[in-house]
C-alpha cells in the first residue's frame, strides 16, 4: 500500500500572465499585419510594372486614380474652367478629363528634378488653358517640396503623395518621372528621367492627337 506520500500529485498547469497574453496576441496581430503589407506592396508593385509595360507597348491604359491632398494650389496655367477642382483641397484625375494632362512626379531634394523644372513651367505656360500640367510630389518633406515650387515659380497645381500608394500604382523607380494623358484619361506615353523639351512637346502632341 502506497503511503499518502507516494501517491502520484495532480498536474498542475501555471496559469499564463494576461500581459504575456496580450503581447502575444499582438505579436501575432503584427506578423498578420506586415505578411498583409508585403503582400499589398508586390501586388501593387506588379500593377504598375504591367502598367509601364503596356504604355511601352503602345496598349494606352487608363490611368490609374487617387485622391491626393492639394500641395501647391497655383493655377495661373489652368483654364478656369478647373478651378472647382481645387475646391475641397483635394484631387483626382477624374476632375481633370477633357484635357490632355501632362503628369510630373517629382522631389525638391532630386537635382534632375531641378533641372527640368523650369522647362515643364514654361511649357504649362505655352499651353496654358489647353494642357493640363500637375506636380506629384514623392518621398519628400512638405515645407521643402513648397519651397521647391516656390522658388521655380511652377504656375500650375502640385499634390502629395505622402503614403508612396501613387508612386508603386505608376510603376514609378524613381524620380523624376513624366506620364502624358489624354483628354479620355488613357495613358499615351511615359519617360522616366529628366526629359528634354522635345521629349516633353512630342508627349503633349501625342496626347493631344490621342482619339
Amino acid at each position: 500500500m502506497l503511503e499518502h506520500s507516494q501517491l502520484p500529485k495532480p498536474e498542475v498547469r501555471a496559469a499564463r500572465s494576461p500581459v504575456l497574453v496580450v503581447f502575444q496576441v499582438g505579436a501575432l496581430a503584427l506578423v498578420a499585419g506586415l505578411l498583409a503589407l508585403l503582400i499589398w506592396r508586390v501586388a501593387t508593385e506588379g500593377r504598375g510594372r504591367q502598367l509601364v509595360s503596356d504604355v511601352k507597348a503602345g496598349k494606352k491604359p487608363l490611368a490609374p486614380g487617387f485622391d491626393l491632398p492639394v500641395l501647391w494650389p497655383h493655377r495661373e496655367t489652368w483654364p478656369a474652367s478647373l478651378g472647382g477642382a481645387l475646391a475641397d483641397d483635394r484631387l483626382s484625375p477624374s476632375e481633370l478629363r477633357g484635357r490632355p494632362l501632362v503628369l510630373n512626379f517629382f522631389a525638391s531634394w532630386c537635382i534632375p528634378c531641378r533641372h527640368e523644372a523650369p522647362l515643364l513651367n514654361a511649357s504649362a505656360r505655352a499651353h496654358a488653358g489647353s494642357v493640363v500640367f500637375l506636380g506629384i510630389d514623392v518621398q519628400d518633406l512638405k515645407s521643402d517640396a513648397r519651397a521647391f515650387l516656390k522658388r521655380h515659380r511652377v504656375s500650375y497645381p502640385a499634390v502629395r503623395d505622402g503614403a508612396g500608394s501613387t508612386y508603386l500604382d505608376y510603376g514609378l523607380t524613381g524620380v523624376p518621372e513624366t506620364y502624358w494623358i489624354d483628354a479620355r484619361g488613357r495613358i499615351v506615353a511615359h519617360f522616366a528621367g529628366e526629359i528634354s523639351r522635345l521629349q516633353l512637346e512630342q508627349g503633349i502632341r501625342e496626347s493631344r492627337r490621342s482619339k
